[in-house]
């Protein structure tokens, strides 16, 4: 260790060729300051003790940088030997744009980090982003750089399944039929939606997306159909279209289907059925030309058993179902996906690239995904944040958090008999074809019993 205080010692105050190149770059920056392996500061600039407000005469050598600048990376740089060429930090409420560097020996040691400030004032760099912005703007209207949509070649995996989930889908976006895409939550149906769009004779008009669980019940109509001028208190009074006018030429998708109330599948139904649509506070009807995607991690099947959702819309959208397989049935795709993912998190967030170890590989081939992939995008997130060695280990991932599975308990009578009763009302109900007035006569009780009883047991 005092060989490596020493070695940074004689880089820092001139013992070493490498100390003008410091001189040079703390001169032309806004201040800098170095760490040694265990990131306790070992040189401050006097510029840089200003910036961070440092009073005069404060001793800091030797002090943790964490507690003299709690949002430093210096840390990071130390532990994984990666560079942060280029980032934000925010300084005592200004915004500054830095560069981290780790200090290495010749044979790869790193024996600490050094961090500048270029620019406290980022208005003088404003310049440069309004560049970017504009040749970012320039290759999209030359199509040399592809919209931030999906393409069915975003969608990742090797597997079986998945190249069976591709094929389907290539073979789906040729036909001008309503789809509906079926999957735990999680496993990618709007990312594959946008991908069929993408992939059909509709691809240059418009895709519009909707998720029918985010909608309060009381917009829903006005939302998807529009409404007419002064439709109601505070409505626009050139009127508003809605979404599936919004989509004529191009493809709706109809996010979590099953929420949808049911009048609003009625009319629905008339969009598919006979291309036509009444906006809210309007009697007239528009022509309009929508593809629809639907999607739904729920049993559509039962739900129409239950009367929840209409049996002839269900019998529409189910005319090309698509399943979506979960992230647990997809051997050999999750360490292509988490690699994937990983990357593309590390740069968006400007990190350095960790890479997973071996154990943390193995414990996300071995963990059952509930949330499948997009469970999977939140935990290394989580550990590009948490991780604080070379390599993101299980604990990063939050292994720890996922306790062994108890064994269930013993069910009580009284469960047994709710399941019983609740099993007969459904299996009256699909016998009756959804009647349920037929249904509580099969079951020997009155239609109010019935709907009581639906009501208590509904799970």
């Amino acid at each position: 260790m005092q060989d490596t205080h020493k070695l940074l010692s004689q880089m820092l105050d001139g013992g070493d060729p490498s100390s003008h190149l410091f001189e040079l770059l703390s001169s032309l920056c806004q201040g800098a300051v170095a760490v040694d392996p265990d990131c306790r500061v070992l040189w401050m600039s006097d510029q840089y003790r200003e910036l961070i407000g440092v009073p005069p005469g404060r001793e800091v050598i030797g002090r943790p940088v964490e507690e003299i600048l709690p949002t430093t990376g210096l840390p990071r740089v130390v532990r994984s030997g990666k560079p942060n060429f280029v980032d934000l930090m925010q300084i005592n409420g200004r915004w500054c744009l830095v560069t981290r560097l780790p200090l290495k020996k010749p044979g790869g040691e790193v024996f600490g980090a050094i961090g500048f400030v270029f620019y406290d004032d980022l208005d003088s760099i404003q310049p440069l982003f309004d560049k970017f912005a504009r040749l970012r703007k320039r290759l999209e209207s030359e199509n040399l750089l592809r919209p931030s949509r999906y393409a069915l070649d975003d969608i990742i995996g090797q597997s079986a399944v998945m190249q069976q989930l591709r094929r389907q889908a290539l073979r789906a976006a040729q036909l001008d039929t309503t789809l509906l895409l079926l999957g735990e939550t999680g496993t990618g149906k709007e990312l594959l939606a946008q991908g069929i769009h993408n992939a059909s004779p509709r691809a240059g008009a418009p895709f519009v997306g909707i998720n029918m669980a985010a909608l309060p019940e009381s917009l829903v109509e006005a939302e998807l159909f529009g409404a007419a001028p002064g439709a109601y208190t505070g409505a626009d009074r050139q009127g508003r279209k809605g979404k599936v006018q919004l989509a004529h030429g191009g493809t709706l998708f109809l996010d979590e289907i099953a929420e949808m109330p049911l009048p609003m599948q009625a009319k629905l139904l008339r969009v598919l059925q006979e291309r036509e649509v009444e906006a809210l506070g309007s009697n007239r009807l528009e022509q309009v030309d929508v593809r629809v995607i639907a999607a739904t991690a729920k049993d559509l099947r039962g739900l129409v058993e239950q009367g929840e959702f209409r049996a002839d819309l269900y019998y529409r959208l189910n005319v090309l179902p698509i399943r979506l397989p979960p992230l647990r049935e997809r051997h050999g795709d999750i360490a292509l996906i988490s690699d994937r993912l990983l990357s593309r998190i590390q740069q968006q967030a400007n990190l350095p690239a960790l890479p997973l170890s071996a154990a943390a590989r193995d414990w996300l081939e071995q963990y059952d995904w509930p949330g499948n992939v997009r469970e999977l995008h939140n935990r290394l997130e989580r550990a590009c944040v948490m991780a604080e060695g070379q390599a993101i280990e299980p604990a990063d991932l939050g292994a720890a958090d996922d306790l062994p599975r108890q064994t269930p308990r013993p069910r009580q009578l009284g469960e047994i008999r709710q399941q019983t009763e609740w099993e007969a009302l459904q299996e009256a109900i699909r016998l009756s074809g959804g009647n349920k007035s037929q249904a509580a006569r099969r079951l020997g009780i009155s239609r109010a019993t019935l709907y009581e009883h639906l009501k208590k047991y509904r799970p």
